[in-house]
């Protein structure tokens, strides 16, 4: 059975993240272990390769604005928010991108499933909802068949941020916390199943690392 490492990095900053994991991905052999990143960023939004400034809304103050080189176009991060970055080789794993991507939806698909929430896709448009809003965003780069970046699904964050830009360039999408759905639902606990269901439909075994080494063997911790 294949591994992963799981990292609970806690809060970061999303700068630091980037780096981590492209560096990460830049020094990776044939031998190096799929690793699975969670973490909550600092108040940001970041657009893909494909935005051109058209969808943000309002003048942003007090918020930063990042440009990435994963595709999909702006979305915003913060505290209450999961960031889940998934660094896979797909060609080791044997899985075309079509496929990769249809897994990690189903992933959480499942997982809300299992708190008894029906969620669903919306076809070209990538990610997950409940009750006609936006759950999970989903954004990647596949790098010499290696992936970079990931999902994002919100717990329990402000979503004022999200009035200021079309978020992931659509005007008509409305995003949702969890909370709203599962009083008390906390991102440890929605965390836990989630990598359950994914390690399932994947077929890897887990293992779970400090965040540690990685931030530290890069100097960034």
């Amino acid at each position: 059975m294949k591994k992963i490492y799981i990292r609970n990095l806690g809060r970061t900053h999303y700068n630091i993240i980037s780096s981590a994991m492209h560096e990460f991905t830049d020094s990776r052999s044939l031998y190096t272990i799929d690793e699975l990143w969670f973490t909550e960023h600092y108040s940001i939004f970041t657009q893909g390769v494909l935005e051109k400034n058209k969808n943000i809304l309002k003048e942003i103050k007090n918020i930063p604005i990042e440009t990435c080189d994963r595709g999909g176009k702006i979305t915003y991060h913060g505290p209450g928010q999961q960031l889940v970055y998934i660094l896979i080789n797909l060609k080791l794993i044997r899985i075309h991108i079509k496929k990769f991507l249809f897994y990690i939806e189903q992933s959480v698909i499942n997982t809300l499933k299992f708190f008894s929430i029906k969620s669903y896709r919306i076809p070209k448009s990538p990610g997950i909802y409940i009750n006609k809003k936006k759950f999970c965003s989903v954004g990647f780069r596949i790098k010499n068949n290696c992936s970079l970046y990931g999902i994002s699904y919100n717990i329990n964050t402000n979503l004022i941020p999200y009035n200021y830009i079309y978020p992931c360039g659509n005007k008509l999408i409305k995003m949702i916390n969890l909370i709203e759905i599962i009083p008390g639902i906390t991102m440890k606990i929605f965390r836990k199943k989630f990598i359950q269901m994914f390690v399932k439909i994947f077929k890897y075994k887990k293992i779970y690392k400090s965040s540690y080494n990685i931030l530290n063997k890069i100097g960034l911790n």
